[in-house]
């Protein structure tokens, strides 16, 4: 076993070795065999330990081993403390939800800090098979049975081939001690009902059930990348990108033969979880919108806008510039100077009478009733017709800024068309050139 796992490692990973590997241990076998398999090879690993206070004394227990074990076999250890329980109940997790968070965040700021190059973890095949049967009982699309990776970024499980009764076999005949949790043998979490219970069984129907499965989530992986490489061509029909805005095109993808399941391929990343609901925004009114946990998705006329979701201050919803000021950098980035003449010509450059302007200056969004006097055209314009007649999607709406004086009216809709009442000169005083920047 013990030439089966390193063989496996040598020659599957071999861009582990010279590399700076962080192996998240706990004290149990598998991650206890990971160690010392590595220790074994001559990799520069180091260690790193969650204490999640769950158990009383047992996880104190966890901690010391883990020291120890780094001593005896000479290996940096990182330990850290979190009081999970606590941190369940303010962000409304489950425990296990809670400390996976904890432990992975904690993680990315050792590799952060110290430069490593990958995290290794001491999954296992009856891990995958585990998940794989977690997500047969909550519902998951296509990615939630091809298991478990073994490279998923900077994320390396080395083990995933091999069983836990390989694992238990390598330890036991190697001598390697390692400790027993003894929650493990509970039933009380979804992993350990489907562990104790379920799988059992499943083996006893086909002694060679984990042969069977990595069979069978190889012939899933090959349909999942049929699949994305479909995906990849549709989407530069259906898709088009402007800066942070993602458009896609209604038509095209009502065309297609199955539009919901294109639909939830083509926005799975995007967190959204009631796909019944983003189906149907096809055929809603504009205006309509969806909401995930990190996005935004808005039926505009002829098109689902994409968007990150952002939280906004109601108290921030105006920003007052002052005489004084030559510069902001919130809500958007504009330069104030004052000049004798006006000289460059562009959207994002705007020259005004500074002896018209009363100070304090507003940055405000657009509401109901607003007019101003556009450049160019005879008389005042309602804003919401000129966003019309140049055709602003909703989402153009909400994000434009208009810059105002003290009274209110309008100087600039900011990056689009200035006010004719602020454009001239009408006195010997020089002009204020306020300029928008990236």
């Amino acid at each position: 076993m013990l030439q089966k796992l390193s063989n496996h490692i040598i020659n599957n990973l071999p861009f582990l070795k010279d590399k700076k590997l962080l192996i998240a241990i706990s004290g149990g076998v598998d991650s206890v065999v990971l160690t010392h398999l590595l220790s074994s090879l001559n990799f520069d690993i180091s260690l790193a330990h969650c204490n999640f206070n769950l158990r009383p004394t047992a996880c104190d227990l966890d901690e010391d081993f883990v020291k120890k074990l780094a001593e005896k076999l000479n290996i940096p250890v990182f330990t850290t403390h979190f009081n999970t329980t606590e941190f369940a109940k303010e962000n409304k997790q489950s425990t296990q939800i809670a400390a996976r968070n904890l432990r992975y965040n904690w993680f990315n700021q050792l590799i952060a800090q110290h430069q490593f190059n990958y995290l290794l973890t001491a999954h296992h095949a009856d891990d995958n098979l585990e998940t794989f049967l977690i997500n047969l009982t909550r519902g998951s699309g296509l990615e939630g049975f091809t298991g478990i990776p073994e490279i998923n970024g900077n994320i390396i499980r080395p083990l995933l081939p091999f069983s836990r009764e390989d694992i238990l076999a390598f330890a036991k005949n190697n001598t390697i001690d390692w400790r027993e949790d003894k929650s493990n043998a509970s039933t009380k979490y979804t992993r350990n009902k489907v562990r104790h219970l379920i799988v059992p069984i499943l083996k006893e129907i086909n002694p060679s059930l984990l042969e069977t499965f990595a069979n069978t989530t190889a012939h899933l992986k090959e349909s999942q990348q049929i699949i994305e490489d479909k995906i990849s061509d549709i989407s530069k029909e259906i898709i088009s990108s402007e800066k942070d805005i993602i458009k896609l095109h209604i038509k095209e993808i009502e065309e297609l033969s199955n539009p919901k399941a294109y639909l939830y391929q083509l926005l799975k990343e995007y967190n959204f979880t009631e796909w019944n609901d983003v189906y149907q925004l096809l055929s809603a009114q504009s205006g309509k919108q969806i909401h995930s946990k990190t996005h935004v998705l808005l039926k505009d006329r002829n098109f689902l806008i994409l968007t990150k979701e952002k939280k906004v201050d109601v108290k921030e919803e105006s920003f007052l510039i002052k005489e004084s000021q030559t510069e902001i950098t919130k809500p958007i980035h504009l330069k104030i100077e004052e000049v004798a003449e006006k000289s460059t010509k562009n959207k994002q450059i705007i020259y005004v009478d500074k002896q018209s302007l009363d100070f304090p200056l507003r940055l405000r969004k657009w509401k109901n009733g607003d007019f101003f006097y556009p450049v160019g055209m005879t008389g005042k314009k309602k804003l919401s017709k000129y966003f019309k007649d140049e055709k602003f999607s909703l989402l153009e709406k909400k994000n434009t800024w208009l810059l105002c004086s003290k009274n209110d009216d309008i100087i600039w809709v900011v990056n689009h068309r200035k006010d004719n009442r602020f454009h001239q000169k009408k006195s010997k005083s020089n002009f204020l050139k306020i300029t928008i920047k990236p």
